[in-house]
């Protein structure tokens, strides 16, 4: 595996050594087969791991980036203070999204073409079991704040099946919108929201009746979903409009609408909640907004395809 430094030879040299002011950003690029680096103290473009053929899903825990490459069906591990790829494991066709318990102790990964979702633990990324989901062809898995479920959404499918982790399998499933995409939960677990792309609209769920409390309009093929560590908005990404969506969490309203890159997808917070990164697929780039203010600070030029963002 190869690192490839934006700015000059001396930051490939200095990789593992390196003390950005951070936090940084990790963004898989499916097309050039990269994860891009950025600093989000300066929001600069720092260096490009390159690893797998097509980086999908991520997830970024102590000491490690976890990503699904749909190309080769593996999960894969690299060590994110030198950029190298340290293990591969299969898990099947078309893995995509992925995420990581709030105690870093576990990976639920989402494989479409086995209509699965496959627990690993972490860091090792030993399997653990792998959960059949009635939704075909699953995008995302995300896990509850307190890790007891997991919200799994499907590309074909108008419901959200929920997995109870410890029993290791499928107890429910709420109806939402066709074509459900991006899920994320409010700090306290309270509620999860979740995008429908074919519907054009977010479902709020209460988690603990299991039923859809608000459906709010969004723009046109809604897709990522990123929280505030607030728990007081949450923001969707439009895929088609290109815009990203700020929902005030009392209200259930749409409160602001952002112009961003081509075709936004998944997003990431940084964990002060300061700003929101936006991957723009059609763009190659990545949008800073600033969630107070509502405004974009910045286009960050990253690889082809870039999939989504995952902060640390």
């Amino acid at each position: 595996m190869r690192l490839i430094s934006v700015l000059s030879a001396a930051v490939l040299a200095a990789f593992g050594g390196l003390a950005w002011a951070g936090p940084l950003a990790y963004v898989p690029n499916e097309k050039s087969a990269t994860v891009s680096v950025i600093d989000t103290a300066t929001d600069q473009r720092q260096a490009d791991i390159v690893v797998g053929q097509r980086p999908r899903g991520i997830a970024v825990g102590p000491g490690n980036i976890y990503l699904t490459d749909g190309k080769t069906g593996s999960l894969l591990i690299v060590d994110s203070a030198t950029g190298q790829l340290t293990k591969s494991v299969r898990l099947g066709d078309s893995p995509e999204g992925i995420s990581l318990s709030a105690d870093g102790k576990l990976l639920a990964v989402a494989v479409e073409d086995d209509n699965a979702v496959v627990l690993l633990g972490a860091p090792q990324g030993n399997e653990l079991a792998r959960i059949k989901v009635l939704g075909k062809n699953p995008e995302h898995a995300v896990f509850s704040p307190d890790g007891r479920w997991l919200y799994v959404s499907a590309e074909e499918a108008e419901q959200v099946d929920v997995v109870d982790v410890a029993a290791r399998q499928q107890v429910a499933s709420i109806p939402v919108g066709k074509r459900p995409r991006g899920i994320g939960f409010l700090p306290d677990g309270s509620r999860a929201y979740v995008a429908s792309e074919m519907a054009g609209k977010v479902y709020a769920i209460d988690v603990a009746t299991r039923r859809v409390m608000a459906e709010i309009t969004a723009g046109q093929y809604p897709n990522g979903i990123a929280v505030h560590p607030d728990g007081q908005r949450v923001f969707v990404s439009n895929g088609r409009d290109p815009s990203v969506m700020a929902i005030d969490v009392a209200s259930n309203a749409v409160v602001a609408t952002i112009e961003v890159g081509k075709r936004p997808w998944n997003m990431a917070i940084t964990p002060d909640g300061s700003k929101l990164y936006v991957a723009n697929g059609r763009s190659g780039s990545v949008s800073v907004i600033d969630t107070a203010s509502y405004k974009k600070l910045a286009d960050i030029t990253v690889g082809e395809l870039p999939w989504g963002v995952s902060i640390r």
